[in-house]
């Protein structure tokens, strides 16, 4: 039903986009070529990801978030590209694990951050003030808060794009999948 896209095959509005992730990447990952049946969603997206990696999150906070909307979420293909991004940077193997599966981390501030991602998600940002507290009393920020509510926005448009494609783990991730 949706058409895995080349830059060749692609909707004209979404070509320049195909043409820098595959310049960034040295090919075009599967998922955005899912994505680029509706340059909307494509440009939308990748617009909302830098910005979260903008944020004021460093690398492995910003893991926390997307693995925790990842398994949350169900899309196989966000856990395997983001547990390799965290075995790549040197993460504990228990904190990978633990993310993998739902159970809380070995950090107490990372998993105050696991507890608030899921706490957005499962209030729909209205996230009670007790939840709200023990993210801020753990040494996170408000701007902190915010930028959690950034990922979650960008990372489940991700998975379910991705979920609704059927898009495929690309071979470089098969391992982690």
């Amino acid at each position: 039903m949706f058409t895995l896209h080349t830059r060749d095959t692609a909707p004209a509005a979404a070509r320049p986009t195909l043409d820098a992730v595959a310049r960034k990447f040295g090919r075009l990952p599967a998922a955005v070529g899912l994505m680029a049946g509706s340059p909307e969603l494509l440009t939308g997206f990748l617009a909302a990801n830098a910005s979260f990696e903008a944020s004021s999150l460093d690398p492995v906070q910003r893991e926390v978030v997307v693995l925790t909307v990842a398994t949350r979420n169900g899309c196989h293909l966000c856990v395997a590209m983001h547990t390799a991004t965290l075995v790549r940077s040197g993460a504990d193997d228990t904190l990978v694990r633990a993310l993998r599966c739902g159970e809380p981390l070995p950090d107490h501030r990372l998993e105050a951050l696991r507890r608030f991602t899921l706490a957005v998600l499962d209030h729909a940002g209205a996230v009670p003030e007790a939840e709200l507290r023990a993210f801020l009393d753990a040494g996170h920020e408000p701007r902190g808060a915010l930028d959690v509510v950034l990922g979650v926005g960008t990372y489940t448009i991700s998975t379910f794009a991705n979920r609704l494609t059927k898009a495929p783990v690309d071979p470089q991730f098969a391992a982690y999948a």
